[in-house]
C-alpha cells in the first residue's frame, strides 16, 4: 500500500481516539503504520528538502485539520482527545472524512479562509488539494526550479566553449575543490589537447589532480568520447576526471565510465543546472521563505 494523503488519514486518525482517553502521536502514528500496512521503505520517503518525513507531514496535517474543526482537542503538549464534536461525527459513521467534510464547522472555514457573503454565511473553502501545504510548495518550488534550469541550459548553450569552460572551473572551486582560479583554469592545450580542457586541484593542498572536458553539445555523448577522455588521463597518468557537457550521456557511455579502472565522473547538463543552482553559479537568489514549526522545546516545563 502506497502512503495514503493526509485526508485519507483523517478518519483512521479520530477513530483511533474513539475512547475518549488521550493518546500521545507517537502512539497514534504507530497505530496508523499498522493500519496502512506501510513498508519501512515508505516510512522512510521524505519531502524533496529533507526536512520531514512524508507520512510523518500527511500525519501531522491530518491531526491540524481535525483539531481547527474542533472534532479533537490537546488537553496537554502531545496528547490528544477527542472532543463531543468528533464523537457526533463518528456516530454519523461516515465513510470518509476530509477538508469537504470538514466546511460544515465555522472554524474550519475561518482556518483555510473561507470567503463570506453579505448576510455573513459562510461560503465553502476551495477543496484543498490531497497534498499537504508543504507538498504544494515543494511541487511548486521543483517547478520554478527546472524552469530555472531550462532556461540555465539554453543560455550556457549560447555561450562561446571558452566561457563554458571557465563557467566549470567557477562551479568546481565554489564547490570546494582547491587551488587558485588561476591555476584551476590553466588549459593542458588547445586544439592539441587530446580530450582534456583543464585541470584543478582535489584540495587545497593539491594532493590529487583532477583532469576536466568541458563539451557544450547538442547531441548525445556516446562511448567513443569517454574512451577518447579516458585515453587522455591515462596519457597523463591521471586517475580521475570530470567529463561534463551540456546535453545528456548515452547508456553506454555511462557504462563503460563506471567499468574502466580511472575515475571518471559524468555530469550531464541537467545535473551540471543543478549543480550551479545549488552553488548559486550563473543564478543570483530572487526571494527566501521560510516554513517554522513550533519549538516544543521552549515550552517544556520541568
Amino acid at each position: 500500500m502506497s502512503i495514503p494523503d493526509y485526508q485519507s488519514i483523517m478518519l483512521p486518525f479520530l477513530a483511533l481516539l474513539a475512547d475518549g482517553q488521550s493518546h500521545k502521536l507517537a502512539e497514534i502514528r504507530g497505530s496508523l503504520i499498522k493500519q496502512f500496512k506501510l513498508t519501512d521503505a515508505e516510512l522512510a520517503e521524505i519531502l524533496p528538502s529533507g526536512n520531514q518525513g512524508i507520512f510523518e507531514n500527511r500525519v501531522g496535517w491530518a491531526r491540524t485539520y481535525l483539531k481547527k474543526a474542533g472534532l479533537l482537542e490537546s488537553p496537554q503538549r502531545g496528547l490528544f482527545r477527542i472532543t463531543p464534536r468528533g464523537q457526533d461525527m463518528l456516530a454519523s459513521q461516515p465513510t470518509r472524512i476530509d477538508a469537504k467534510t470538514l466546511r460544515q464547522f465555522p472554524e474550519f472555514l475561518e482556518f483555510v479562509g473561507a470567503n463570506q457573503t453579505k448576510d455573513d454565511t459562510p461560503q465553502p473553502a476551495e477543496m484543498p488539494d490531497l497534498e499537504t501545504p508543504e507538498e504544494v510548495l515543494e511541487a511548486a518550488h521543483q517547478k520554478l526550479r527546472g524552469a530555472l534550469a531550462n532556461e540555465l541550459l539554453d543560455t550556457i548553450k549560447k555561450s562561446s566553449p571558452r566561457f563554458f569552460e571557465r563557467l566549470v572551473i567557477d562551479l568546481l572551486l565554489t564547490m570546494g575543490y582547491g587551488g587558485s582560479r588561476k591555476e584551476a583554469g590553466e588549459a593542458i592545450g588547445k586544439s592539441g589537447d587530446e580530450g582534456i580542457d583543464g585541470i584543478i586541484k582535489e584540495d587545497k593542498l593539491g594532493l590529487d589532480i583532477i583532469y576536466i572536458q568541458a563539451k557544450c553539445w547538442e547531441g548525445t555523448v556516446g562511448r567513443p568520447e569517454i574512451q577518447k577522455f579516458a585515453g587522455a588521463l591515462q596519457g597523463q597518468r591521471a586517475r580521475k576526471g570530470i567529463f561534463i557537457t551540456t546535453s545528456s550521456f548515452s547508456r553506454e557511455a555511462r557504462d563503460y565510465a563506471t567499468a574502466i579502472d580511472s575515475k571518471i565522473i559524468l555530469i550531464d547538463g541537467e545535473r551540471l543546472a543543478a549543480l550551479m543552482i545549488d552553488n548559486n553559479v550563473g543564478v543570483a537568489p530572487l526571494v527566501a521563505y521560510e516554513i517554522k514549526r513550533i519549538d516544543t522545546d521552549y515550552f517544556w516545563e520541568e
